[in-house]
C-alpha cells in the first residue's frame, strides 16, 4: 500500500505534543487590530489545543503519521524460582 501524504497546509498550521493533543494558533489576530479591544487581543495570544473531535479529523485526514497509538500496558513477568 503506497504512504498517505501529508497535507502542507497542515503542517504548517497544526503541531502535534507528546501526548498526542493538536495545538492551534489563536483566530482574530490576523488583521483588524486597532478595531478589537485589547483584552480580545490578548486573550488571543499564543497556543490553544483544539477540541477533541476536531482533533480527530486532523489527525487522521492531514497529518496520518502524527497519530499516536494507544499501546497495551506492560505487565512486569514475575520469575518464579
Amino acid at each position: 500500500m503506497p504512504k498517505m501524504k501529508t497535507k502542507s497546509g497542515a503542517k504548517k498550521r497544526f503541531r502535534v505534543t507528546a501526548s498526542g493533543k493538536v495545538k492551534v494558533k489563536q483566530a482574530k489576530m490576523r488583521h483588524m487590530q486597532m478595531n478589537k479591544p485589547k483584552s480580545m487581543k490578548r486573550k488571543a495570544k499564543g497556543m490553544t489545543t483544539m477540541c477533541q473531535a476536531d482533533e480527530r479529523k486532523v489527525l487522521r485526514n492531514y497529518l496520518p503519521y502524527s497519530r499516536k497509538t494507544r499501546k497495551a500496558p506492560k505487565v512486569a513477568a514475575t520469575q518464579e524460582a
